[in-house]
């Protein structure tokens, strides 16, 4: 018989829903390509524009204005450029500006050479510096083209909220274009793109419920488009050329939906994840919890232990069944600091540890978090007396 484990990993990749399997099979079932004419065509083309509109509906957007990707990453490195056009006109973004705890996906910039991007920080808690980028912008060369900013809504790692409608009056003042990753926030907390939300979103299916390898650009509009990154075929109205993947793109299509009725119930996930942290304060009482001074997604915890290594941390949990992360998914393998936790000015010592939950975790698997966290604590201690 299995042992029985705990996912706590939702950032990184929430568990399938059901109903994206679902629609993800059905879709599988019916076959063909949505670009072609026949009636088999025109069935997985229905499909794909149902699924447009759903994922619309979780944003508050209009359907024509949803892109479809394969993820976060193809999203993000299509808006990051310079090159845009304006209806059929070209429009020249001349400089990137991006969050130092921005995912990589944006600190990378995208299609901007690297001496064209500029970095503007964040404050002790990780919420941005509006200051200076305010500072920045004035200082942009508006001759040479227009700035675009990027920055994430909701961080992956701590979970700090970004105050994203004042980000934007920033940007509009300043003449320029924002992209707001909302990855992390989408289904976690409301959004409505046409109400202060930037120009363009980026979302991912995986981290919503759907399935990996989905994801899609939304913009306010579609008069304002960045040059296509994947070129050839006339899909996704040129946008994005390539056969669309149909059942991913159902599959994010039930998550969205999914999703967008749950969001009431944020608060029972929020209970938890202050559950887990109450354990924490108790076990460890000298753990610092990241963030927590600020607005935090009701999922999401990142916490350091004292003397307590986070790699290290990730493994006894694992084997006692208890599945986190020491930082983001992205940074696996890589060793170093957080540059999250750098940018918040924190040297990152010994790393740390982010539980991250979602609708279907369970008090049974905060429990398992309990038991696990007192048998590191215990560890640590029984070292220490023993030097």
């Amino acid at each position: 018989m299995t042992a029985p484990r705990a996912y706590l990993d939702h950032n990184a990749s929430a568990p399938l829903l059901p109903e994206a399997r679902a629609a993800m099979l059905a879709a599988l079932d019916a076959g063909g390509n949505a670009s072609s004419v026949h009636g088999e065509g025109r069935a997985a083309r229905r499909l794909v524009e149902a699924a447009r509109r759903q994922v619309a509906a979780l944003v508050g957007a209009t359907p024509a204005h949803v892109v479809f990707t394969s993820g976060a990453t193809e999203a993000a490195s299509t808006l990051l450029t310079p090159d845009w056009r304006m209806g059929r006109a070209p429009l020249r973004m001349a400089r990137l500006y991006v969050c130092a705890a921005d995912h990589p996906c944006l600190l990378s910039g995208g299609r901007f050479a690297p001496a064209d991007i500029s970095v503007f920080g964040i404050d002790g808690d990780g919420i941005a510096d509006l200051a200076a980028l305010e500072a920045m912008l004035a200082a942009h060369a508006r001759q040479a083209g227009l700035p675009l900013v990027a920055v994430h809504a909701a961080n992956n790692e701590t979970g700090v909220i970004q105050p994203v409608a004042e980000i934007a009056r920033v940007v509009k003042a300043a003449g320029g274009v924002l992209v707001v990753d909302a990855v992390q926030a989408a289904g976690r907390i409301p959004i409505d793109i046409s109400s202060g939300w930037g120009d363009f979103l980026i979302l991912s299916s995986h981290k919503i419920g759907g399935p990996q390898g989905a994801g899609a650009i939304v913009g306010v509009s579609d008069l304002m488009m960045p040059a296509p990154l994947v070129r050839g075929g006339g899909q996704e109205k040129g946008h994005r050329a390539g056969t669309e993947n149909v059942a991913a793109v159902v599959g994010f299509g039930a998550a969205a939906d999914v999703a967008r009725a749950r969001l009431p119930e944020m608060a029972a996930v929020a209970a938890l994840r202050d559950m887990a942290e109450a354990t924490l304060r108790e076990l460890a009482p000298g753990a610092t919890i990241y963030g927590e001074g600020a607005p935090r997604l009701a999922n999401t915890s990142f916490f350091a232990i004292p003397g307590v290594k986070a790699e290290t941390a990730q493994i006894a949990f694992d084997l006692a069944g208890v599945a986190l992360s020491a930082g983001s998914a992205c940074s696996s393998g890589r060793v170093g600091p957080s540059h999250v936790l750098k940018a918040m000015g924190h040297d990152g010592g010994d790393g740390a540890l982010r539980v991250s939950l979602g609708h279907s975790t369970t008090a049974e698997e905060i429990a398992m978090f309990r038991s696990a966290l007192a048998k590191l604590v215990g560890r640590r201690t029984e070292t220490n007396r023993a030097a």
